[in-house]
């Protein structure tokens, strides 16, 4: 006897249209809930609980992915989630991406209030102020997690964070660490000097050198980076709240660093001298 067909849902079902309006950020921040999608997203959303509530609420997959991917589907429904079986075009209807991989969660948002993040006292933040392009806030907030910064901060003119292709470029980091929205640059720059964080703003233009400032040892303080808009960088305005403009020294014959380059190189250089028991020489050094 042949195995049964396993029942899909329909494409005109309540939940599909539910979860395909939630590419458009106006119903996400209405129903705060997104979408993460492909096997890495949907694994760290399964496993993540905000509270007492789990974080993945919903799941959509193809018969043969939720038999390719039978232990994520498993965690998803470990932590409580609906999963439902999908055609493939139904997936594609929901799906942001080119090419889906099968599998696409519902998520609640995560977002932490910035006021958690300073109680945290945090030693090693990345503030993105007015950076627009999704795909830069996934791969930066990707960077942080990396460097092991506690935070990362939006400022209210950012981009969505739960936009699906920051979510997608995250990578699943936007699991792993405190992200906070919303936040008036001056009022976060304002709050984390209060709370003993030195605020940098990251500029190419900046009069002081990334390593020049490791080898004055003043890198292995609590550091907030303050990251600029992709095109035009932080506004005379942002940089005159902070207490340096630091740059990374251009060695070779490049114009300047994307911004994503320069975040993993900003961070990275942080938490090298934060870990470095008498502080740290240089980025490159031994």
């Amino acid at each position: 006897m042949p195995p049964a067909t396993p029942e899909l849902i329909s494409p005109r079902s309540p939940r599909v249209l539910a979860a395909r309006r939630l590419a458009k950020r106006n119903f996400r921040g209405k129903d705060r809930l997104f979408l993460a999608e492909g096997p890495q997203a949907v694994r760290e959303a399964a496993g993540h609980r905000a509270g007492d509530a789990a974080t993945l609420v919903e799941l959509f997959t193809t018969p043969e992915a939720a038999e390719r991917y039978a232990d994520i589907v498993g965690a998803a429904r470990d932590a409580g989630a609906r999963v439902h079986l999908a055609a493939e075009q139904v997936i594609a209807d929901i799906s942001t991406t080119v090419t889906p991989q099968g599998l696409v969660g519902v998520c609640r948002f995560l977002d932490t209030p910035f006021e958690e993040v300073l109680a945290a006292r945090p030693r090693l933040v990345a503030l993105l102020a007015n950076v627009r392009d999704p795909g830069n806030a996934g791969t930066v907030l990707r960077c942080a997690d990396a460097a092991g910064a506690e935070a990362v901060v939006l400022t209210d003119a950012s981009v969505d964070v739960y936009n699906p292709k920051a979510v997608r470029a995250s990578v699943g980091s936007l699991f792993h660490l405190p992200v906070a929205v919303g936040v008036p640059v001056e009022h976060a720059v304002e709050r984390l000097r209060d709370a003993g964080v030195r605020v940098v703003a990251a500029d190419g233009a900046g009069d002081r050198d990334l390593d020049d400032e490791l080898d004055k040892g003043t890198m292995g303080v609590p550091t907030a980076w303050v990251f600029g808009n992709e095109a035009w960088g932080l506004p005379e305005e942002t940089r005159a709240l902070t207490d340096a403009v630091v740059r990374v020294p251009i060695h070779g014959k490049a114009e300047s660093l994307n911004l994503a380059t320069a975040a993993a190189v900003c961070l990275y250089a942080s938490a090298r001298a934060q870990r470095a028991a008498g502080g740290c020489r240089s980025v490159t050094g031994n």
